[in-house]
């Protein structure tokens, strides 16, 4: 049955007067609302119309309280929140579906026919459209704003499509007209895919969106072409129509999006092509923004969001938190680098985001060890999906430039709960930002140190290693280049520059002994592996009878003997150098002097191994001696050298802030003398840097209370008031509240006279720019170097100092203010070399190839990402750093103590500790200190084997200037010093040189009555008085030293500083072939046999804590 146009009119006008005419009602109703409200408050006065005011009030209250009931129902069920309403919103979404399948099917029709109700498509739409009205009422009734519900698209498809249907019934016949509009509907079908729960991930919702958006424009766009196609222009009354089908219009829609146009199907009316060209510029932007991403998340679907499949006989681990591009690079770079070309672990990245562009190329570039999974550690399914029960552990990266280091801390610490719940087995390797948030780990059920579990405290280790170089200066340097990873090729420019790279090829690296090793000493066997394989043996793993667990000591002491596999710490260059030390046997290598020649033997199976000339028994120790130390050791304390319950670090009762807080104006009462200014940056709401780990390291047990120095921190007081609760139980420290950036308070410290100016980087905070992070360092930096001091303003009473220089020939020298500037971001490393006036020696290098490194001067914490990569391989060398760094703890010591003691915030204390007895770094000088009895010490080979034998102090490496004063005549840098880690043995020493050494607790290394011309030092010193002072050229941070060595009581108490040796009978020490150190006697010299007749014992040896065993 053919359609006339009466009929189409009558089909389209229906929806035009339903639209115009009910949008007109609402404008009118809402007018006329507002007028007698107007009127009702500007006419209702006097007491009847407030009456009938306030009855039509209580009417209209009770009709608001039904309506207002029955709308929270409505939207109640139309919101979907309960099962009825979901069971609605589903219904009304499929039978929008059937009910555009119906337009489908009718389209094939010719388009000016009517269909006849013959057809029963018709009534199951009509059906639909009843359903279709009940729920536009309900919308409508539930709706607030009427007239904005009427112009919402929902609204106006039902509007277009509900009333032709009832039209139709009228005339029994049927018209397509407008029905294309319920493809509309399908912009709801993210809601529904939701409330069936089958997406579920952000990414399936917003691809789900996309997809629908991109349907719902190309199904309703061809209902229009294929409309107006084949009606024609209304004013030409049809006669430019065309037949064309519903799919062919698709098909032109999608041509014209492509802009392929490939012309066997166009549009003829003129209401069709405006329609295209209005189409087509919309289209470009829709389908260029949304089909592209569309693509991407279908296929980041597939990809980032499988399981990771396991290999058999293949290990991984899984890696998550911190998943960037800088964090990623940083990672990959370490882990690659440990077992360069012998990685045979996969690593499995498990985001939380997918990843960028750029972080794809570099997952492409390592794809051989990488695989992405889009996924969280918080929820047990993503770790099913990467199979954490599987891996060999699971590391989770910290991002230590975020705005809030708890929020990040806290975060982190929730990983490692879903992890162990899922699979408590699970080795968990952790970095934490504040070192107050480790006490949670261990107390996670499943946390298991002996199985590798392991935290890297940021705050701990960066502080801990500035606090080192505030003790001894260059030691910052010199323990950081041992956990550096350099991959660039350097040309030197300067000789100095050769020695310094040439020192950064060192590691720490870790081997098991040999079982030949058994029952010798440690200075015995450090010597053997110096002299004849060419490794420096620094430290072992010692398990304590008392305590029970596996300690670290540094440079123990002759009356600790080595056990059978017993692990050992090396300073080499690789792993391959240091499996000398296991393959070592005294009978087939005893005779081998080539260290490359020391490998597997012809005589390894035999069992028992033998020694040449050694008694092969085991050790052992007396419970009594491990765990007490000879009291007549502190006899000679005073009463208040009292130590923290671990005896790690000295104590003392809680002091109130007001005691500590200094005054401008107050000076002349504190006159700080060798003291430390650390200048902190921080207000009220700051986050706390935890300046506890600061100070720990220079409270360290292992110095006596004579020898500590005192702290000055120069910050706001709102912010230092908040860390001081952390601080109050240690001695000697003082708050000068102001600001490093003002020079009044720099002179109101006395920092003219510190033995080092500690610059620490701001807590974190949000900055536009990755320069401006180190702002306040920089600019407090700048303020300090400005300082200039004459050095001949100083008293007769000061040592001189060699960091002189001048700014012209002929003119007044000055020195500067030793400084350590700590930098979050390493790229700034050239503003601080512009500071010191070295700029152009290594331009363009990073941090740690630059002077002010090389010279100690300036510290970035962005080297410990690396440690993440060294614990997992080997987590022994992170215990020897964190004791080493903060002041002798370890994972395993704060295993054995209870955390409140362990802080040092309780009320308990002692006086007595065996942690005492360990090792202390210092650096010596050549001449002014024992060192000097050292003969003949031309090499460093011969001074690490005399001081060893003689001393039991072990060299590790060497400080040395850079400029001598006759090669710098303008002075324009002054002297400076630069490192040299581990130098080799036939390194040829200046005078000048000073010594990085492991210095026992209770031996002297100044010599009073010897006054030197050069530096000398060794890490702290006893306050200075008139006659212990002595007019000497030392580093700013190089001071001069007495300790105090202790005598048993039966045995008289001797002069604290050795005698001198008489100068025609020096004794000097000569390596021999054999690597033993041989007495030579020298032309015109007498020869003595015993050394300490010439100088007075300068070590005394606690023989009760480390018994020799029988």
């Amino acid at each position: 049955m053919s359609c006339t146009a009466e009929i189409q009119a009558a089909f389209i006008l229906s929806s035009l007067v339903t639209f115009f005419g009910g949008l007109l009602i609402l404008v009118i109703s809402r007018l006329i609302w507002r007028s007698i409200k107007k009127w009702q408050k500007s006419e209702g006065k006097g007491i009847f119309s407030e009456e009938t005011s306030r009855s039509m009030d209580r009417k209209h209250s009770r009709s608001l309280t039904f309506q207002g009931v029955f709308r929270d129902c409505v939207e109640t069920l139309l919101s979907a929140q309960t099962f009825v309403g979901q069971v609605l919103v589903i219904l009304v979404f499929v039978l929008s579906i059937g009910s555009l399948i119906i337009y489908f099917i009718n389209s094939t029709d010719p388009f000016r026919s009517c269909s006849s109700y013959q057809d029963k498509t018709i009534l199951i739409d009509l059906t639909f459209n009843a359903f279709f009205s009940f729920y536009f009422g309900l919308r409508f009734v539930a709706a607030d704003d009427k007239v904005k519900f009427w112009l919402e698209m929902n609204s106006i498809v039902d509007i277009f499509t509900i009333p032709p249907t009832f039209i139709s019934y009228y005339l029994k016949s049927n018209w397509l007209g407008l029905r294309f509009l319920r493809a509309l509907r399908l912009l709801e079908l993210p809601q529904i895919l939701q409330i069936l729960s089958a997406i579920r991930t952000r990414d399936s919702v917003k691809f789900s969106r996309l997809l629908s958006i991109v349907l719902s424009t190309l199904f309703t766009a061809a209902g229009f072409i294929h409309l107006v196609e084949n009606s024609g222009d209304p004013w030409l009354k049809g006669r430019n129509s065309q037949n064309i089908s519903y799919f062919e219009s698709i098909y032109l829609v999608m041509a014209t999006t492509s802009t392929v146009g490939f012309g066997d199907v166009v549009a003829k009316t003129s209401l069709g092509r405006t329609f295209i060209m209005f189409f087509t510029l919309g289209s470009l932007v829709l389908f260029a923004n949304y089909v592209p991403e569309m693509v991407e998340l279908f296929g980041n679907k597939r990809k980032y969001t499988s399981s990771y499949e396991v290999v058999k006989g293949k290990k991984f681990i899984v890696v998550c938190g911190n998943i960037t591009v800088d964090s990623v690079t940083a990672f990959l770079r370490n882990f690659l680098c440990h077992k360069a070309g012998e990685i045979t672990t996969e690593i499995v990245f498990l985001g939380e985001v997918p990843p960028s562009l750029e972080l794809e190329t570099i997952f492409k570039c390592y794809m051989a060890y990488t695989t992405f999974i889009s996924g969280s550690a918080l929820k047990w399914e993503d770790l099913r999906r990467v199979a954490v029960d599987s891996a060999e552990a699971c590391l989770i990266i910290a991002n230590p430039l975020c705005s809030d280091s708890h929020a990040e801390d806290t975060s982190n610490i929730m990983r490692v709960l879903s992890i162990k719940n899922y699979y408590p087995n699970t080795r968990v390797i952790i970095q934490i930002l504040q070192s107050h948030n480790k006490v949670f780990l261990p107390k996670i059920p499943s946390w298991n140190w002996n199985t590798g579990d392991n935290i890297i405290c940021f705050a701990e280790l960066k502080l801990g290693f500035i606090a080192q170089g505030c003790l001894v200066p260059g030691l910052c340097t010199f323990l950081t280049s041992l956990f550096v990873e350099q991959d660039k090729k350097v040309c030197p420019k300067e000789p100095w520059q050769k020695h310094f790279f040439s020192g950064l090829k060192n590691k720490i690296l870790t081997q098991r002994l040999s079982d030949d090793f058994a029952g010798m000493s440690f200075p015995d066997v450090c010597r053997l592996c110096f002299v004849k394989m060419h490794l420096m043996l620094i430290a072992i793993e010692h398990k304590s009878v008392c305590h029970g667990y596996c300690g670290l000591i540094l440079n123990p002491p002759a009356q600790v003997k080595l056990r059978k596999n017993t692990l050992g710490f090396f300073i080499a260059e690789s792993a391959k150098d240091v499996r000398r030390a296991f393959f070592y046997c005294a009978v087939c290598h005893s005779d081998v002097y080539t260290p490359e020649l020391i490998g597997k033997c012809s005589c390894e199976s035999k069992n028992p191994r033998h020694r040449t000339g050694l008694p092969t028994f085991s050790l052992k120790v007396q419970p009594v001696s491990d765990c007490f130390v000879g009291t007549f050791l502190y006899e000679m304390e005073r009463e208040s050298d009292r130590l923290d319950s671990s005896g790690m670090f000295h104590w003392c009762k809680a002091t109130p802030l007001d005691k500590v807080i200094l005054k401008r104006t107050e000076k002349s009462k504190h006159e700080f003398r060798n003291h430390i200014v650390a200048c902190v940056f921080g207000d009220a709401h700051s986050t706390l840097m935890g300046l506890r780990n600061f100070v720990m390291p220079l409270r360290a047990s292992s110095y006596t209370r004579q020898e500590l120095k005192d702290i000055v921190f120069v910050g706001s007081l709102d912010y230092l008031q908040r860390e001081w609760r952390f601080l109050q139980n240690f001695p000697q420290i003082y708050i000068l509240p102001g600001s490093v950036l003002y020079s009044g308070d720099l002179h109101a410290v006395n920092i003219e006279e510190c033995s080092m100016c500690a610059v620490l980087s701001s807590p974190s905070k949000s900055s536009s720019s990755p320069a401006l992070v180190d702002m306040e360092p920089i600019m407090a930096t700048l303020n300090i170097r400005s300082i200039r001091i004459s050095c001949s303003a100083q008293t007769p009473s000061e040592p001189q100092c060699t960091w002189c220089f001048s700014d012209k020939p002929g003119k007044s020298k000055y020195r500067r203010i030793p400084i350590l500037t700590e930098l979050k971001n390493p790229s700034n490393i050239h503003f601080i070399e512009q500071l010191g006036g070295m700029e152009g020696d290594l331009s363009g290098m990073s941090l740690h190839l630059s002077t002010s490194f090389a010279t100690g001067t300036v510290f970035s914490g962005s080297f410990l990402d690396s440690l993440l990569a060294t614990a997992f391989y080997n987590y022994h060398v992170l215990e020897l750093l964190q004791m080493l760094v903060a002041g002798g703890t370890s994972s395993q010591l704060e295993q054995h103590l209870d955390t409140e003691k362990f802080c040092g915030l309780n009320d308990s204390s002692s006086t007595i500790s065996p942690g005492r007895m360990r090792c202390k770094l210092g650096l010596l000088s050549l001449s002014q200190t024992i060192l000097s009895d050292i003969q003949p010490r031309r090499t460093f080979g011969q001074i690490f084997c005399g001081l060893l034998d003689n001393l039991g102090i072990l060299c590790l490496g060497l400080y040395r200037m850079i400029d001598e004063e006759e090669r710098n005549p303008e002075h324009k840098r002054g002297v400076c010093w630069f490192v040299i880690t581990r130098p080799e043995n036939e390194f040829m020493l200046l005078p000048s040189d000073l010594v990085f050494c492991a210095i026992p607790f209770s031996t002297s290394c100044y010599k009073k009555d010897i006054s030197p011309p050069s530096p000398c030092e060794i890490i702290n010193m006893v306050p200075l008085t008139e006659e212990t002072l002595t007019d000497l050229n030392c580093p700013p941070s190089v001071d001069q030293v007495s300790e105090t060595a202790a005598q048993p009581p039966s045995t008289s108490v001797h002069s604290l500083e050795p005698k001198p040796i008489p100068a025609g009978a020096p004794k000097q020490a000569v390596l021999t072939p054999s690597g033993k150190l041989s007495s030579q006697t020298h032309p015109g010299e007498t020869m003595k046999e015993n050394g300490k007749e010439n100088m007075e014992e300068t070590t005394v040896e606690d023989v009760s804590a480390y018994p020799e065993s029988d």
